[in-house]
């Protein structure tokens, strides 16, 4: 087990070792710390090796200029410059915070990014504020759609932070597909397998390998076939590449850079890097302050007094699970899987930095 102090400072002597400001080096660490907190491994220290290996290969600009190339009284297109994707995110929903801030809602999209771990942090941004948030992204093309073996699309997540009074935010945040690509990575690094109908192989057939994208195969939408509606979550996914694809200027779809390092990016691309989405809308632009916060309590309250199935836990609201393995981490720490401290090490050990493995 890992204090949550050691594993962040840890992470921010990684990325300012390979070059990275001070503030930026914080950003990400910050960032990826908080998937951990939250009990979101896919998104936490396991891309460390990720971002390292993209580094090395010169596919992450360290000093990024991050700007904003377009924009309207309430809406704006920022530039991420190449840079890692929690530092020109975090710059983007600060923007959408501002534009809200004046005129009631602020959308933001983001070019020339990469990947910028866990959504729900920017829509949280926007609580403190008392706005609701929301943020989107695309990724690199793992996703085959409903009857296709080809992979079209990313794993492209969808947050929304909503406030409320006396009780805890409502939070949803999630993938478009039962299953995110850094899951997948976990299990196989646990050398487990997969439930059926969450990933199929290069011909289209079920598979239960979590490693099977690496040999072609692809990962299926919300629903898993068509009998399950997956129709429905390709709907969902290819909502989410337009907002933060085609809005913004970025790729999308198949044309995405793929943000693993052991996939080349495509030949043909369709705009700049990887691109995301983000709004802020003040919550007093449509209610008093008071009464929709009390609104939002009466939501809350209402849909924990659902009847749980016999056996089965009470109904939690989105944000949650969450919240509650926050709050045990905090108490307890973060415990790393062997094959995440052994991937740590190799990279600290490459650069310099000192790790204790737990």
């Amino acid at each position: 087990m890992h204090s949550i102090s050691y594993l962040e400072e840890f992470t921010y002597q990684i990325f300012r070792t390979i070059g990275c400001s001070a503030e930026d080096a914080g950003t990400i660490a910050q960032i990826l710390m908080a998937a951990e907190k939250r009990g979101i491994s896919s998104h936490g220290l396991l891309r460390v090796k990720d971002y390292y290996q993209m580094w090395k290969k010169g596919r992450i600009n360290i000093e990024p200029s991050v700007s904003t190339v377009r924009q309207t009284p309430g809406t704006a297109v920022v530039d991420g410059d190449g840079g890692f994707g929690m530092v020109a995110a975090r710059k983007s929903m600060e923007v959408a915070i501002e534009k809200a801030t004046t005129v009631g809602t602020g959308w933001v999209t983001t070019q020339n990014s990469n990947h910028f771990g866990i959504a729900g942090y920017y829509a949280m941004m926007a609580l403190e504020h008392d706005m609701v948030g929301v943020a989107m992204t695309n990724a690199n093309a793992l996703v085959a759609p409903t009857y296709s073996k080809s992979r079209m699309l990313g794993t492209n997540p969808i947050a929304v932070a909503i406030p409320a009074g006396e009780h805890p935010p409502f939070v949803a945040d999630f993938a478009t597909t039962p299953i995110a690509r850094g899951k997948l990575g976990i299990k196989g690094k646990q050398g487990l397998k997969v439930a059926e109908g969450l990933v199929q192989n290069k011909e289209g057939h079920p598979s239960r390998d979590p490693d099977i994208i690496k040999q072609g195969g692809a990962i299926l939408p919300l629903g898993g076939d068509s009998e399950h509606a997956s129709h429905k979550g390709y709907c969902l996914n290819a909502i989410v590449d337009i907002f933060s694809g085609v809005f913004s200027g970025a790729n999308f779809g198949p044309f995405i850079p793929p943000q693993v390092p052991y996939l080349d990016p495509p030949q043909q691309q369709t705009g700049k890097g990887l691109g995301h989405f983000f709004g802020a809308m003040r919550i007093d632009a449509f209610q008093d302050k008071q009464t929709f916060k009390e609104r939002m309590d009466q939501w809350i309250e209402t849909f924990r007094q659902s009847e749980s199935i016999e056996g089965q836990p009470p109904v939690k609201i989105p944000g949650d699970p969450e919240r509650e393995m926050e709050y045990h981490t905090r108490q307890t720490g973060i415990e790393l899987i062997e094959a995440v401290q052994n991937d740590l090490s190799q990279v600290a050990q490459e650069l310099g930095v000192g790790f204790e493995k737990a």
